[in-house]
């Protein structure tokens, strides 16, 4: 099952930390990595859209992507809301979990634009935990950012309880996956 989303998210960042617009064919899921491109197929219509992963969910039981709202409209389930769909893996980016493999876990604990003031959190955090490191992404305005991470954790709870104890730095924690 496929859903869409849209005005509620609109101009918000996505997952990969550019900026969702319900106008552009991207989608949602944790199916796939994030960057990997897939085939759409509406199985009651048989009209199909290729749609980049840029965000997580959905997180509704029973559904496996949400759409944005232009690549809704494309296979014609905008109205009903839902569809049926067929989901067929186009591509995924070079070093990224294979499909149907479990999701990894990291906790993020903060999010740069300068690489020093990373570098400084990730020192300070490296003297209590042995694997915190600094990742650079570039979003989709060509912007660099610095993250923070720490992991690979195999579970969610795994990753909630380095999540808990590192908040005691005061630094903004995210459990993000792939």
């Amino acid at each position: 099952m496929a859903s869409w989303y849209g005005p509620g998210f609109h101009g918000h960042e996505d997952a990969e930390g550019g900026i969702y617009r319900q106008n552009d064919l991207t989608a949602a899921s944790v199916a796939f990595p994030l960057g990997s491109r897939v085939m759409v197929t509406n199985l009651d219509n048989g009209r199909s859209v290729e749609v980049t992963i840029t965000d997580r969910g959905p997180f509704k039981k029973g559904r496996k992507i949400d759409l944005s709202k232009k690549a809704a409209q494309i296979i014609g389930m905008l109205d009903q809301g839902t569809a049926r769909v067929r989901i067929a893996l186009i591509s995924k980016p070079p070093g990224t979990r294979d499909v149907g493999a479990p999701l990894r876990y990291w906790v993020q604990v903060g999010s740069f634009s300068e690489e020093r003031n990373a570098e400084q959190v990730r020192h300070e955090l490296a003297a209590y935990y042995d694997d915190v490191r600094v990742v650079d992404v570039v979003d989709a305005e060509h912007r660099r950012y610095y993250r923070v991470r720490m992991g690979t954790f195999a579970t969610h709870s795994a990753a909630e309880a380095r999540a808990s104890d590192s908040a005691r730095f005061g630094y903004p924690v995210v459990i993000v996956t792939e």
